[in-house]
């Protein structure tokens, strides 16, 4: 009876598993991605990192801005929607910790397709450079050592140093996707649809969704995975569009461990792009110029158009496939 029950479960386990890749397939083709989340990093009260002149959260919200005018001109059968359009944290929170949880919740709650986190990076030395000492020489100095009648005399070479100034040369991109071990995480905040559109909890008639069941827990990390090879696969995009330009690109991370939060609480593929080093002078000027920032804005759109085709020839390439 046991042995039966097992058989069972397991045959339930594998239909759920069939299901849900189906759900995953019927997702891609024609208008795979609905909605996009564009997210300016930082604002208000929390100003980001700071350059010479300017500051993460304004160079963001900028870049941010024309990056969903491009993307709104050329695929007007997507919706593009803002974390925040103003100098202000999301929802006009009080903090940055609600600002963060505004901006998940924003994006959940218009059921994105896509979550794309525009920041800048630095280096967490002083923007532009910085001085400091080496030692050039030394010299002879006489110094009193031990005390009482055991005083005497000691000569020691005293070192001679110079001040000189430490330019601030890093530069470059990199696009973090959420980190693998927070993948439990991700998992939490996954709310699927049907191919109809509705709620899957609401046609949920088995209960399968229930998060105590093995069926949910399957499900929650099918979508995990298939979430993470598309954040990704667009990530490796936007470097690769970089490269392209002639930006030194560091490549896609993870931040292991820590994580970045907001990334594991959107349920949908999500990336955070640092567009460059805001603490280098050159760098700092170049994505506060127009032409910086426009091609900022081509490169991530160039990487989105090619994500976007990967996933509607995703399902017309398994079919063309033959055996499939």
């Amino acid at each position: 009876m046991l042995k039966m029950r097992k058989t069972i479960l397991s045959l339930c386990l594998a239909a759920s598993c069939l299901l849900i890749f189906s759900q995953l397939e019927a997702q891609s083709g024609k208008n795979a991605i609905r909605t996009v989340i564009i997210d300016p990093g930082h604002g208000g009260k929390d100003p980001g990192a700071r350059g010479l002149f300017s500051t993460e959260a304004q160079v963001a919200l900028e870049i941010s801005r024309k990056l969903g005018k491009a993307l709104e001109a050329e695929f007007p059968q997507i919706k593009f929607l803002y974390t925040r359009t103003e100098d202000v944290l999301p929802g006009n929170a009080r903090t940055v910790a609600e600002g963060l949880r505004a901006r998940a919740e924003f994006a959940n709650q218009s059921r994105g397709d896509l979550f794309i986190s525009i920041h800048l990076n630095a280096t967490g030395q002083r923007a532009g450079g910085w001085y400091a000492k080496r030692v050039v020489g030394h010299k002879p100095k006489v110094v009193y050592v031990g005390k009482g009648r055991k005083r005497k005399k000691k000569t020691i070479q005293q070192p001679i140093y110079e001040s000189y100034y430490v330019k601030n040369t890093r530069v470059g991109t990199e696009t973090y996707i959420w980190a693998a071990d927070r993948s439990d995480d991700k998992s939490a905040y996954i709310d699927v649809e049907d191919e109809s559109g509705e709620d899957s909890t609401a046609v949920d008639v088995n209960n399968i969704l229930d998060l105590n069941s093995p069926e949910a827990k399957i499900r929650a990390q099918l979508y995990t995975k298939y979430f993470f090879k598309n954040s990704a696969q667009l990530a490796s995009y936007v470097e690769e569009e970089f490269a392209k330009e002639g930006r030194q690109s560091f490549g896609v991370k993870q931040r292991n461990n820590k994580g970045i939060w907001v990334l594991q609480a959107t349920g949908m593929p999500s990336i955070l792009v640092e567009t460059g080093f805001i603490t280098n002078k050159e760098e700092e000027e170049y994505l506060n110029s127009d032409k910086g920032q426009q091609e900022v804005v081509e490169t991530v759109v160039n990487a989105f158009r090619r994500y976007k085709s990967e996933l509607e020839n995703a399902r017309h390439s398994q079919k063309a496939t033959p055996g499939k």
